[in-house]
């Protein structure tokens, strides 16, 4: 009898296409497995389709797609025991980035059936608006400039203008950027500041590290606080992120946790994704996913 292997692909991410979706069929079937494809409709599709999937005890759960759909699945199947491996084809595959997997189909699944299933950490957090709203992330959580930057994207314009549609979002921000000032309790220790990063990751917008010491399989988190609000402070972190200074700035905390409370009203983002809004919880998740690569 065959192994199943459930593939989950997104057509709206910007790098898909159906030659490439028949592509890794082709191959997964090649390598002797029974392929279950399935193709999402409308945002939240993958999660529904992840968790659905976990209960036919798949070999292994491949979600094909950019950042956010790879966030969906994760959402679906975290806590299960079935392994998820990943194609990146999405705007900026930020994860790929960070654990070296190939942006082509071929070359992410032989990752795929030849990598190594490793139990790493999320991230989790509970917003208050909407209501009791509870994620996963394994990338970031940005909370402040960084999350009204994606509140504001156009969904039209990432689609045919990738990153460009990021950048535009950032600078309208930046010309209306009146933020409140946040506290943080991170394990007991109170800090203050008008944006945030949590990172479960180094890697953040493609090769930027925002967050440079955090790593998936640690059972923390990494939190970077900028505490000044102006226009001048944050183009000023913008350079300290681009060259790699930004945690040694006096306006800056960077710190490990593995619980941060968030009091204050803010825009979040996960995995560059919309949220919603602050006040919310968010703690490391140990050992909470198989993910292959």
């Amino acid at each position: 009898m065959k192994s199943l292997i459930v593939l989950i692909s997104n057509p709206a991410a910007k790098g898909t296409t159906d030659n490439k979706i028949r592509a890794a069929c082709h191959i997964l079937e090649t390598g002797g497995y029974e392929v279950n494809h399935i193709s999402t409709g409308q945002r939240g599709d993958a999660e529904v389709f992840a968790r659905e999937a976990v209960k036919k005890s798949p070999s292994m759960i491949i979600a094909a797609g950019g950042d956010g759909t790879i966030n969906e699945v994760i959402n679906g199947i975290a806590g299960s025991e079935i392994p998820l491996a990943f194609v990146p084809l999405g705007t900026v595959n930020v994860l790929a980035k960070e654990l070296a997997v190939p942006e082509n189909v071929e070359g992410a699944i032989k990752k795929a059936l030849h990598g190594t299933p490793r139990i790493v950490s999320l991230g989790k957090i509970v917003t208050a608006h909407p209501s009791s709203a509870s994620r996963y992330f394994i990338l970031m959580a940005g909370i402040g400039y960084d999350g009204e930057t994606v509140f504001g994207i156009n969904e039209t314009l990432k689609k045919y203008w990738g990153m460009g549609a990021y950048f535009y979002a950032g600078i309208k921000t930046l010309l209306r950027f009146n933020p409140s000032e946040l506290v943080f309790d991170i394990d007991g220790q109170k800090f203050s500041g008008y944006s945030a990063i949590i990172g479960n990751a180094a890697k953040y917008g493609g090769n930027f590290k925002v967050t440079p010491d955090a790593r998936i399989a640690d059972p923390v988190l990494d939190v970077c606080i900028f505490k000044g609000r102006s226009r001048q402070d944050i183009l000023r972190y913008i350079a300290g992120i681009v060259i790699k200074r930004h945690p040694t700035f006096r306006d800056v905390e960077y710190l490990k946790a593995e619980s941060i409370e968030v009091k204050g009203r803010a825009h979040i983002q996960i995995d560059g994704d919309y949220m919603g809004m602050t006040p919310a919880r968010v703690e490391v998740k140990k050992n909470a996913l198989r993910l292959i690569y």
